[in-house]
């Protein structure tokens, strides 16, 4: 859980982050209670951490490269997620000169979302949330520049980050200060956040469609012939065999585009004379040849079963 410090008033909008990322593999119920000890403050340096996810069999990746706020337009945006069992959870606060979002998003969907014109928001888990909070009352004063509320944001996750490994030790600061009166601030933010959602709602759909292409090749992949029948010579011009594919074989190129449904005809080239139509092609050994005398045959297909 990322830790995300924002301020939103009459001076424009300032936002900090760290960018900590933390990959967790192992069994559901150990790592709930390892993500509980974590986000409760029981676990302090990232050498405690990898301690007690030895203990509870759980591996983990942690970086330090995660970008968690961003420019959008005239505002800032800063994201927290957290991955269900079907859909991503994303809580979103966009900040601008004298107004603010905070929305909910579930997979591409916005499912709440709540307005205001000045405000300290923080975004992280309850241990963080406190400590921040502990410090901005000593640190933070409404007469500072944005630029001094950055330079503070970043003194406060540091410290807090000295106190959990759920932060790391670098940061991003990003400013905004458009002239925006508070209706104008969010008619603003309404107009970005649903255009930002959309934008979302495609990257979503790029990567469901890729991800399908990518099970599909896997799937493709499995079924290649390392051995068996293919098909038979149909048609011979010098060294340039028309084959036949039998009722199980199927032919795609080197993108996976199919060239060739069982029964359908593809090209391949051949090292002898000694054929004739009506010869059995076959994969022998990974091998593809003629089966009769096991002349090699070359072609720049895949073959793959049904």
């Amino acid at each position: 859980m990322s830790l995300i410090i924002a301020y939103v008033g009459k001076k424009g909008c300032v936002m900090a982050s760290d960018k900590r990322k933390i990959a967790y593999f192992g069994n559901k119920e150990n790592l709930e209670a390892l993500e509980s000890e974590l986000y409760n403050g029981e676990i302090a340096t990232d050498e405690e951490l990898y301690k007690r996810a030895k203990d509870f069999d759980i591996s983990i990746k942690i970086s330090d490269d995660g970008n968690k706020i961003d420019t959008v337009g005239n505002t800032v945006m800063g994201e927290v997620a957290s991955k269900g069992a079907f859909e991503t959870k994303r809580r979103r606060i966009y900040g601008t000169t004298n107004g603010y979002q905070i929305i909910e998003i579930i997979g591409s969907e916005i499912v709440s979302r709540s307005a205001g014109e000045k405000a300290i928001i923080i975004f992280g888990n309850n241990f963080a949330k406190k400590e921040a909070e502990a410090l901005i009352s000593k640190k933070w004063k409404s007469t500072l520049s944005l630029k001094y509320m950055g330079d503070i944001f970043k003194e406060i996750i540091n410290e807090v980050s000295q106190k959990t490994p759920t932060l790391g030790d670098k940061f991003d600061v990003l400013i905004q200060q458009p002239k925006f009166t508070a209706d104008e601030a969010q008619k603003y933010l309404n107009e970005t956040i649903d255009q930002d959602v959309k934008v979302l709602a495609k990257i979503r759909q790029k990567l469901q469609e890729d991800l399908i292409e990518k099970s599909r090749e896997i799937e493709l992949a499995s079924k290649i012939i390392n051995e068996g029948d293919i098909g038979e010579v149909s048609s011979i011009e010098g060294n340039m065999l028309q084959v036949t594919l039998n009722d199980k074989t199927q032919a795609f190129d080197n993108n996976w585009r199919q060239l060739a449904k069982p029964k359908g005809k593809v090209i391949m080239f051949c090292e002898t004379d000694d054929v004739k139509i009506g010869d059995k092609v076959v994969i022998e050994n990974e091998n593809l040849c003629l089966e009769k005398n096991k002349s090699n045959l070359s072609c720049n297909i895949i073959l793959c079963n049904l």
